[in-house]
């Protein structure tokens, strides 16, 4: 018995390569990334030490996958977020960012 799963890989922003792939029953997050052929399109990729989640919950390489599943390879961060959150505010002002930066005319502060 067969089960249809799909592999997403970005390599960069706006870039999603995406295989439709038929495994056998109890196939693995593993065996599926092989199966994929991501390991030639990425040779410098180690899949064992790549970032992997099944439907953007984080997984394990072992784990088995059901049908309909979803792999995604994850590539790590460039920009600590909380990091970049800050520099925007920085550059925006605070008046100008922030929840209560729209204010309506005549309403009290904070609404």
């Amino acid at each position: 018995m067969k089960i249809q799963v799909t592999v997403a890989w970005s390599p960069a922003a706006r870039q999603v390569h995406e295989w439709a792939l038929s495994l056998g029953q109890g196939a693995t997050v593993l065996q599926a990334l092989e199966a994929s052929g991501l390991p030639a399109l990425a040779p410098e990729m180690d899949l064992h030490d790549a970032a992997v989640g099944v439907w953007g919950r984080k997984a394990r390489l072992n784990q088995p996958l059901r049908e309909g599943d979803r792999v995604e390879v994850y590539r790590p961060l460039k920009v600590d977020p909380k990091t970049a959150r800050r520099e925007r505010f920085r550059a925006q002002g605070a008046r100008a960012a922030g929840l209560f930066s729209k204010k309506r005319a005549g309403a009290k502060a904070g609404y």
